[in-house]
């Protein structure tokens, strides 16, 4: 029988706990967004929900803009990765090739925009120049490509065999081939961690539309929930609609639950792409 360390002990304890501790707002929120408004008010709510309702989850979708802050996001996340990965598949792979003439030169030249950029008022002084402002396009281009991200992809392409790359060439296949049918196939852990990077940032962004987009209507759901959270006008919406409805919900419960609405997408999406998370950034980090 494997002897059992206190020193192991230990660490699972430690490991242990500060899971829970991590855990427990987000359990806190769930149970909130499905409690009774007295629950709520009174304090009775910690990690059980107490007068199970969905009236709070009903009120948000009928009386608050949600829905269409939510569409919002998924255009902003699925256009914008599309985007994000095309350009760091094009960019990190004539990097990787070892005949490519000047690509430790070009790498440096990369690598110098991860310790200085342009700073927001040169940026915002570009994007309105470029007639971008209060279009999508503002969000998209100028975070186009994750320096980190392509030199990740970059070192995984380093490390697929050359023999596998000569032997295409060998029977005709051409570059563009080369990296349709052969390389990236084989990269799938790369490319679906560096998915999981794009798409938690593109939903998650929020000061890019605050700076860039006017219209509220365009508007997502990371500022949705912050005007929730943070002032009352999303709350203000709920009273226009239908006053009689707010009395039966809890502002916090409002609160809550808009919060679950932005949280629930990315921990239904990364079980999917769990398996290759890892993998893909560890083999993409051994060279570089």
């Amino acid at each position: 029988m494997k002897k059992v360390h206190m020193l192991d002990v230990v660490v699972y304890v430690v490991l242990t706990i500060s899971a829970l501790l991590c855990l427990a707002p987000c359990i806190n929120l769930l149970a909130m967004s499905v409690s009774g408004q007295t629950a709520i008010e009174s304090g009775k709510v910690m990690f059980w929900p107490v007068d199970f309702t969905m009236q709070t989850f009903i009120t948000l979708f009928k009386g608050t803009s949600i829905l269409r802050s939510f569409k919002n996001s998924v255009i902003i996340t699925v256009i914008g990765v599309c985007l994000n990965m095309a350009v760091t598949i094009l960019a990190a792979y004539p990097l990787s090739r070892p005949y490519f003439w000047g690509r430790r030169t070009f790498s440096k030249l990369i690598v110098f925009t991860m310790l200085f950029g342009g700073g927001m008022i040169p940026t915002y002084t570009l994007v309105k120049q470029l007639g971008l402002i209060d279009t999508y396009a503002a969000i998209w281009l100028p975070g186009l490509i994750s320096t980190y991200n392509m030199m990740v992809m970059r070192s995984f392409f380093e490390n697929i065999p050359e023999d596998l790359s000569e032997s295409a060439r060998i029977d005709g296949c051409g570059e563009w081939r080369l990296l349709l049918k052969i390389i990236l196939p084989l990269s799938k852990p790369v490319l679906a961690a560096l998915t999981l990077f794009y798409g938690v940032a593109q939903w998650n962004t929020f000061m890019d539309v605050l700076l860039y987009i006017n219209s509220a209507e365009k508007m997502n759901l990371a500022v949705f929930v912050q005007q929730m959270v943070q002032s009352q006008e999303a709350l203000k919406q709920l009273q226009n609609v239908n006053p009689n409805e707010v009395i039966e919900v809890a502002s916090e419960g409002i609160k809550s639950a808009s919060t679950v609405v932005m949280v629930v997408p990315m921990l239904v999406v990364y079980p999917f792409i769990q398996k290759y998370f890892v993998k893909g950034i560890m083999l993409g980090a051994i060279k570089g």
